[in-house]
């Protein structure tokens, strides 16, 4: 038997970094960095902050500004529908944030990147969620604005009870955004979160008002998770029985909404953690 010679290597050039790199630091400082990242790389592009906060502002100035009326315990129309076009705005965004921007960003490589770098992948989606945080609060403020200039009159209270229902509901669809996300093509993922987002919203009762749409329509708004986070909302500014006039529905415990949430939430979320496993699967192919 013929013995191989062992092969020795020596006078290994010794390990050095780069002139220009820098030491991370502690884990929120990271974190910090990329929120800082994912702000200003959309602060650079205005059309997507002005269409993102402005389309939720034109829609309720042509379907909710004109609207009149009160019911029956003093809640006004208009601020109900105000909340409904609030809450299509930052939901919106969430899934598109979610969504279609980790789509689209997996298309161009950069989740490749982004795993060959020491960066954790949860630092990434809490880049995400600051980015979410951000601009939905800039959306509710627009329509807030928008609605106290046609008209709708609210105490403080009520004002800020429906902003952060608003703003905390909404993340809770954040997980069906990342299972878009990682489970469509890069290119078909917008025109997914489309075809799901808009019979959403429209079933569930957030561009018209659930009393005036088709009976089948009504019987099947409490199946989807859109209706109870508008729930949520609208019984942040009315009352119970004006929002049960104004949605055809009884208004339910509000408990119940926020299961409903939280089961949306995880069961997307299996799927987001799904979707992405396979893609990182794909890649290490």
């Amino acid at each position: 038997m013929i013995q191989q010679p062992e092969i020795v290597i020596s006078n290994l050039p010794e390990r050095r970094l780069s002139p220009t790199a820098q030491k991370s630091g502690h884990i929120a400082a990271m974190v910090l960095e990329q929120m800082k990242a994912e702000v200003s790389s959309y602060w650079r592009v205005p059309e997507f902050l002005v269409g993102t906060v402005i389309i939720p502002v034109l829609l309720f100035l042509m379907f909710g500004a004109s609207v009149g009326g009160v019911l029956p315990q003093g809640t006004s129309v208009k601020a109900l529908m105000m909340a409904s076009f609030a809450a299509y705005g930052v939901v919106n965004l969430a899934i598109f944030t979610f969504g279609g921007d980790i789509a689209a960003e997996r298309g161009q490589g950069w989740l490749r990147l982004m795993r060959a770098t020491p960066i954790p992948p949860w630092v990434y989606l809490i880049g995400k969620f600051a980015l979410v945080t951000l601009f939905g609060t800039a959306i509710l403020l627009v329509v807030f604005v928008a609605g106290l200039l046609s008209g709708v009159r609210l105490g403080l209270e009520v004002w800020a009870k429906a902003f952060f229902t608003l703003l905390l509901g909404s993340l809770s669809f954040s997980t069906l955004g990342f299972a878009l996300g990682f489970l469509a093509r890069p290119r078909a993922a917008s025109t997914i979160a489309n075809l799901v987002f808009l019979p959403l919203s429209f079933v569930s009762g957030f561009f018209f008002p659930l009393n005036q749409l088709p009976q089948f329509v009504q019987h099947l708004a409490p199946y989807l998770p859109t209706y109870h986070f508008g729930q949520l909302v609208w019984s942040s500014i009315g009352t119970a029985s004006d929002v049960a006039r104004f949605t055809a529905q009884p208004t339910g415990d509000a408990l119940g909404h926020v299961l409903w949430l939280l089961g949306g939430f995880m069961l997307f979320g299996v799927l987001a953690v799904y979707g992405y496993q396979r893609d990182r699967g794909q890649e290490m192919r």
